[in-house]
């Protein structure tokens, strides 16, 4: 069983659809969901991850720099089946536990970004472990209709770019590797999310309210707009010697744009997509 505390950011995370107050307000937190090695029963605990490029997400088993690994890394050696809820969907995942170089250099970029990695190193004799969670098998997001949905994914995206704006405001004179893959994660996160809306809702809805169109032609021209300052986000991460200041300049026109396009389309959408069948 989990205990007061976990419990209670458990409670708060899933009242909240991801947000958590406190110390971890400003923190990217899943609920990871394993089987005990010893017991079999589900145990799920609040654990902070690092984005990874969208194709996976990564987990250090810290344990705050204590002695021994914590209970959710040896359940995982024991069955590496995990599912991770991350706010927005629930998803089955594979765990797999990197060794040597992977290992190496994911737990030098999660210290160039936060030294606290670091001096949980430092208290411990034991080599903290990396974990890399691969989705498996995943669903629709955790709403209760389609338009809050929309709201939900919606906000993830304004969640997760309020947060790397402000890595990029302490970044200093450098772009840190942790922070260069954040702002590609989201990038990734951004042309998969749009191309599914082009291919699936749009089109679904061009059917079902021809009176939609003119508003559904415009979405469309803005995921265009937000796909060019998305590849001149990624071409400025790209570059070697990366500027902060030019990055954070990237950054917030693709906010300013993205906020626009997202409200016009909850506008728009919502209604439609909650009304009665």
């Amino acid at each position: 069983m989990p205990n007061d505390v976990n419990q209670q950011i458990i409670d708060e995370f899933r009242a909240s659809t991801g947000r958590v107050g406190g110390p971890f307000e400003a923190a990217r937190l899943i609920l990871l969901t394993t089987t005990g090695a010893r017991s079999g029963a589900p145990h799920t605990t609040p654990v902070g991850y690092l984005p990874d490029g969208g194709e996976r997400i990564l987990v250090i088993a810290s344990a705050g720099g204590g002695p021994k690994h914590p209970d959710w890394y040896h359940n995982l050696l024991a069955d590496p089946h995990a599912t991770v809820e991350d706010g927005v969907f629930t998803y089955r995942a594979r765990a797999e536990v990197l060794t040597g170089a992977d290992r190496d250099a994911v737990f030098a970029r999660a210290v160039e970004a936060d030294p606290g990695w670091a001096a949980y190193q430092a208290k411990t004799s034991r080599v903290i472990p990396v974990v890399a969670l691969h989705q498996v098998a995943g669903g629709p997001p955790n709403a209760t209709s389609w338009g809050a949905a929309l709201k939900l994914v919606h906000d993830a995206f304004r969640r997760e770019l309020a947060l790397i704006r402000a890595e990029v405001t302490r970044s200093g004179s450098g772009l840190g590797a942790q922070l260069r893959v954040n702002c590609l994660t989201v990038c990734h996160g951004l042309h998969h999310h749009h191309r599914t809306e082009d291919a699936g809702m749009f089109t679904a809805l061009d059917r079902q309210r021809p009176d939609l169109r003119p508003a559904l032609d415009r979405l469309r021209w803005e995921h265009q707009r937000i796909a060019v300052l998305v590849e001149r986000l990624q071409d400025v991460i790209g570059a070697a010697d990366a500027d902060p200041v030019q990055v954070r300049r990237e950054v917030e026109r693709l906010t300013t744009e993205l906020e626009q396009h997202l409200a016009y389309e909850e506008e728009q959408l919502i209604p439609v997509l909650d009304a009665p069948a």
